[in-house]
C-alpha cells in the first residue's frame, strides 16, 4: 500500500485547552509538581504527559515532534532550534573521540565546516566520498567508523541517494545511516528506505515562509530519548531548543505542506525542462537526463512531485552574477541563500552556502563558480515567469533560443 505522509499529518486532531481548533501554546519555561516525590522521580526518568523544564521538553514541542514522527512514519522526533542543531546533536550523539564519519562529498557548507573543521577538535573525524560510487564507500569505512551520512538530494548539485543500498551497506558494517531530507520533504521517506535516523532543516520547506530557523531529529524511541536525557543527551546538555511559539507556527505550516511541495515540485519541472531546451546544463531530478530520475520515480511518494530545487551552471561567475542581479531586478524572485521561501530565491552556492568547502574541492565535486542555485516559488503562472528568465539569460549571452 502506497505510504502517504500528507495524510499522516492530516488525521492528526489536537485540540486547545478549551477546545480551540489549534493547540493551545504552552508558554512556559518551567513546570510546577504537585509533590517533592514525583518531581525526583522525573528526574530520574522521563514520564508520559509530565515536563519538567522546557529545555528537556515542552507539551507545544512534543505536539510538533509527534507530528513529525507520523510524516516521516517513525516512532519518535525531537525539534531542535535549527537545523545544524538538529544535525551536530545526532553525530555528538552516535560519535565519541576516536569515532570516525563517511559522509557524502556534496552536503550543505554548514554539514561539511562541522565535519571537517569542528568535530576533529574532538577527536572525530570525517572521510567524505562519492555517494554514488559504493566502492568508494566500503573503501572508506574502517573499523572505527560509526555513522555513514549523506542528503536525499545533495546540495547544491540534487544527486539523489540511493537510501536502500546505502543502508545494506552500513548494516552490513554495524554502523548508523543519517539522512537529511530538508530538500525533499513529503517526496521521500528515508527511514522507509532504510535510514536510522532523519534529520530536517525546518527553516526551509516545513515551514515555508522563512521567518523562523528550526531543526528536526526523527528516528526509534530509544534514539530520541537518548538526545534528551537529563544526564547524558547532546539536546539537552547543549541545549537547542525551539521556542514554542515558533513551534506553534511550524505545526500550523505543517498542515499546507503536501500543497506547497506540489505547486514547488511542478514550478521546478516547469523551470528545468524550460532550461533544458535552452540548451543550458541544468540539474533537476525530474528531468529524464537526470541520472537518478528513474530511482527516485521507483521510490518516491507520489503526487509531491521531484522537489523544488534546480541548479543551473551559467559557466562563470560574472554571468552567473549579472544573470542573477538582472532576475532580481524584473522580479522573478530574490537573490538570497535558504530555500523553501514562496518566492523564488536563488544564489551562487560557490560563494555562498557551499562557500565553506575548499576551491579545489568544490571543483571536483563538480560545483563551478558559475552554478546558480534555484529555490523555486508557488508562482502562479510560471511559464510567464521563465518568459522573464529568457529575457534575462539573452541579456547575459546565455540563451541558445534568443533569437526565435
Amino acid at each position: 500500500m502506497t505510504f502517504d505522509p500528507a495524510k499522516r499529518i492530516q488525521d492528526v486532531l489536537l485540540f486547545g485547552e478549551f477546545g480551540g481548533v489549534n493547540p493551545s501554546i504552552t508558554d512556559s519555561s518551567t513546570y510546577t509538581f504537585m509533590s517533592t516525590e514525583k518531581m525526583e522521580e522525573l528526574f530520574d526518568h522521563e514520564i508520559e504527559g509530565c515536563f519538567l523544564y522546557s529545555r528537556h521538553w515542552n507539551k507545544t514541542n512534543k505536539y510538533l515532534s509527534d507530528v513529525l514522527a507520523r510524516m516521516e512514519d517513525a516512532e519518535a522526533a525531537q525539534v531542535t532550534a535549527s537545523g545544524m542543531a538538529a544535525i551536530s546533536s545526532t553525530l555528538i550523539q552516535l560519535c565519541s573521540a576516536g569515532d570516525e564519519i563517511v559522509s557524502s562529498r556534496t552536503v550543505y557548507g554548514g554539514t561539511y565546516a562541522l565535519m571537517k573543521n569542528l568535530l576533529p577538535r574532538m577527536g572525530i573525524t570525517t572521510r567524505f566520498v562519492d555517494m554514488q560510487n559504493e566502492a568508494a564507500i566500503r573503501a572508506a569505512i574502517t573499523p572505527r567508523t560509526r555513522v555513514l551520512y549523506c542528503e536525499s538530494m545533495s546540495n547544491p548539485l540534487l544527486e539523489v541517494s540511493d537510501i536502500p543500498a546505502l543502508s545494506r551497506i552500513a548494516r552490513e558494517f554495524g554502523i548508523r545511516l543519517i539522512v537529511d531530507n530538508t530538500f525533499s520533504p513529503l517526496i521521500l521517506s528515508p527511514l522507509r528506505l532504510g535510514a536510522d535516523v532523519v534529520v530536517h532543516s525546518m527553516t526551509k520547506f516545513i515551514n515555508g515562509t522563512s521567518d523562523c530557523v528550526a531543526g528536526c531529529i526523527i528516528s526509534s524511541q530509544e534514539f530520541i530519548a537518548s538526545l534528551s536525557d537529563i544526564n547524558s543527551g547532546p539536546c539537552m546538555l547543549f541545549g537547542p531548543v525551539l521556542d514554542s511559539l515558533r513551534a506553534a507556527s511550524l505545526l500550523k505550516n505543517l498542515h499546507s505542506l503536501h500543497i506547497r511541495m506540489s505547486q514547488h515540485s511542478k514550478n521546478a519541472l516547469y523551470l528545468a525542462q524550460f532550461l533544458e531546451q535552452e540548451g543550458l546544463p541544468v540539474h533537476y531530478p525530474g528531468l529524464e537526463s537526470h541520472p537518478q530520475h528513474q530511482w527516485m520515480t521507483t521510490h518516491w511518494n507520489p503526487g509531491f512531485g521531484y522537489g523544488g530545487i534546480v541548479a543551473l551552471d551559467a559557466g562563470e561567475s560574472a554571468v552567473a552574477a549579472k544573470l542573477m542581479a538582472l532576475m532580481q531586478e524584473r522580479k522573478v524572485g530574490y537573490l538570497a541563500v535558504s530555500l523553501g521561501y514562496f518566492k523564488t530565491l536563488f544564489s551562487a552556492p560557490a560563494h555562498s552556502t557551499s562557500s565553506e568547502i575548499p576551491e579545489d574541492e568544490l571543483a571536483s565535486i563538480g560545483i563551478s563558480d558559475g552554478l546558480i542555485r534555484f529555490s523555486v516559488g508557488l508562482d502562479r503562472d510560471i511559464e510567464q515567469t521563465c518568459g522573464i528568465i529568457r529575457d534575462c539569460l539573452a541579456e547575459v549571452g546565455l540563451s541558445a533560443n534568443a533569437a526565435a
